[in-house]
């Protein structure tokens, strides 16, 4: 039994290799894409599909036939008469129905829910995780996460209930004319007839319900993703006691959900009540032809059986089938949704002949880059600049002058919209974007860690670190002490201990030094650092400044600050003002020129508040 599951849980591999064609934008690609890597469990199903519903309308013309053979025969010669028959019938329903039964919901169960779901799911975040930094600015991270899971979910439901439900209801309801058609020719007009009508009502009303079902997702990923944004941000909340502000925030997006979900129950409400007007037609008129042409001599009693019971069945289904046309439909529209986010352009990739970075010294040259996040003017403009290998530079300026641009377009975390940005003579444009970041180390002000343990966080950029090698950068980072004294919710310590969120379970101090540490060991040939030691008091700053010292020997620098005491050792300084470069030499020759530079060591040393003098 173990196997036979086995067997149907392992027919699909949700993480087989995935096809080299993008992801497609359009709803129906998208699908194709998703059943050409399946075809054959969807094929084995619909087959089945087919027989259950062949069957299950052959079961009433058994009926029938039993009613009418029951009628002429004796007790004492019924099986002698018609045994064999008895037995074919029974052979039908025991044998052939309960096989396809058993098979098809084998695969439904332990083949298509459980794999095909998984396989577009993963799909889905594989193409996400890879999408640009400004992709994930510009979108709740719960938002996103609602369409990959919905990606799943939708088409999986789609595809199935189309097989499972429509291809069922067809067979079903092409057998039952038939039969009709076998009885009576009007009999079978009158079924057509129905049939006519119904899928017309539906054909008129469900692209509607597809369009409104694809308003009430979009609506329900917004509200999710605002939810998910205030539970993120909750210190922030508290800290301005922005509870009101949230409800009110949240009650926005709920009541636009509400409309949206009043707009669509609305129409399904119609539908419903259209249908329970036909089905009523059907029944009476059945009824009475069926009655009329018995009277006449033209079928038979067993015949006017098969007439109600299929119509009363279908009477049962149409509304059955209402429901799975329904949720067909909305799952289409999730599924449009879902395919809005998860299958966007990837606006920063690797081009087709990028070839991995390597033995990298670290020469790096800006070359008349210019970038303005999509805007007329502003961040980076016509930035001409060269970094020798194993040179210490400070970046200088105001905010907004484009000191985090310029690092983040080194990391290829942008395009440049014009000129190209070389490493030791390598455009970075060619070069793979992840061989790009190993050799690249990089410390924030904004220190984000994942939600894992400790030492999982330090060892992120170096997965082959032993377990010395991270206490050892732990240590370097003079973070080791207070690493021994963490303990999380799961009485997990230590190392060992996961970090909440975002890390918020630390203090900002002790997230910064893990995140230094992570540098420590990752011990990259470049090296980048944007406040890196902003949050850390002045004690353990200067305890770490002498292994920071030593982890920059032998490697290129860039390091941004508004404290400009931590960079003024620097080999060099470069000052920008409006993403140009303004100013470029050591801290005594800028001193001397009395420039922006100049001005702002004047605002630093001297305190920001004016002397009494001047305010006089």
């Amino acid at each position: 039994m173990r196997r036979m599951f086995r067997a149907f849980e392992t027919w699909i591999n949700p993480f087989a290799a995935i096809p080299k064609q993008d992801l497609p934008d359009e709803i129906g690609p998208f699908i194709l894409y998703f059943l050409r890597q399946t075809r054959w469990p969807f094929v084995v199903f619909m087959v089945l599909g087919g027989v259950v519903g062949l069957i299950e309308a052959s079961l009433f013309y058994f009926v029938g036939l039993l009613i009418d053979t029951l009628k002429d025969a004796t007790p004492a010669s019924i099986w002698a008469e018609h045994g064999w028959m008895l037995l074919g019938m029974a052979f039908v329903v025991l044998v052939v129905r309960t096989l396809a039964l058993t098979a098809s919901t084998l695969i439904n169960n332990q083949t298509l829910e459980p794999s095909f779901f998984a396989l577009v799911r993963w799909q889905s975040h594989r193409r996400v995780l890879r999408q640009s930094y400004r992709f994930f600015q510009d979108d709740f991270a719960g938002r996103i996460a609602t369409k990959v899971m919905q990606s799943g979910q939708s088409l999986g439901d789609f595809l199935i209930n189309l097989i499972q439900s429509i291809w069922f209801f067809t067979v079903f309801s092409i057998t039952s004319i038939g039969l009709f058609a076998a009885l009576d020719w009007r009999l079978a007009v009158l079924l057509a007839i129905w049939f006519t009508a119904y899928f017309g009502i539906l054909a008129v009303t469900l692209p509607e319900v597809r369009r409104r079902s694809k308003i009430r997702s979009h609506a329900r990923s917004s509200l999710n993703g605002r939810i998910v944004d205030s539970y993120t941000n909750i210190q922030t909340v508290k800290l301005f006691a922005g509870t009101d502000n949230e409800d009110l925030f949240g009650r926005e997006a709920l009541e636009t959900m509400l409309t949206a979900t009043h707009d669509y129950t609305r129409l399904v409400s119609g539908l419903r009540i259209a249908l329970s007007v036909i089905n009523g037609l059907l029944i009476t008129a059945a009824g009475y032809l069926a009655i009329w042409l018995w009277s006449s001599g033209t079928i038979t009693v067993g015949a006017i059986a098969v007439t109600l019971a299929l119509v009363l069945r279908i009477n049962n289904m149409s509304g059955w089938m209402m429901f799975q046309f329904n949720g067909i439909f909305r799952d289409l529209g999730t599924l449009q949704d879902a395919i809005s986010t998860v299958s966007l352009p990837i606006e920063v990739r690797d081009r087709t002949a990028a070839k991995p970075i390597a033995n990298v010294v670290g020469d790096i040259h800006f070359d008349n880059v210019r970038f303005h996040y999509g805007q007329q003017k502003g961040a980076i403009e016509k930035l001409d600049l060269n970094i020798r290998s194993g040179e210490k530079v400070g970046i200088v300026g105001r905010s907004g002058a484009g000191k985090t641009t310029m690092m983040n377009l080194l990391l290829r975390l942008y395009e440049p919209e014009s000129g190209r940005i070389l490493i030791d003579g390598n455009d970075i444009a060619d070069v793979t974007q992840d061989s790009l970041r190993r050799n690249i180390g990089v410390v924030t002000q904004d220190t984000s860690l994942l939600h894992r343990s400790i030492r999982d966080n330090i060892a992120y950029g170096s997965p082959s670190a032993t377990e010395q090698d991270v206490i050892a950068a732990a240590r370097r980072a003079h973070a080791h002490e207070f690493i021994e004294d963490v303990q999380d919710s799961y009485q997990r310590k230590g190392y060992k201990a996961h970090v909440g969120e975002r890390g918020v379970k630390l203090s900002g101090g002790q997230r910064q030094r893990i995140a230094i540490a992570r540098v420590f060991l990752k011990n990259a040939p470049i090296l980048m650092m944007d406040e890196a030691t902003s949050s850390l008091d002045s004690e353990v700053e200067a305890a770490i400044q002498e292994h920071l010292l030593s982890l920059m020997e032998g490697k290129t620098v860039i390091a941004i600050a508004h404290r400009l005491s931590t960079i003024a050792h620097l080999d060099r300084l470069i000052v920008l003002n409006d993403g140009i470069v303004v100013e470029d030499g050591t801290h005594d020759t800028l001193i001397g020129r009395g420039g922006l530079y100049a001005d702002l060591w004047a605002r630093q040393s001297g305190g920001f508040l004016p002397t009494a003098e001047a305010a006089e």
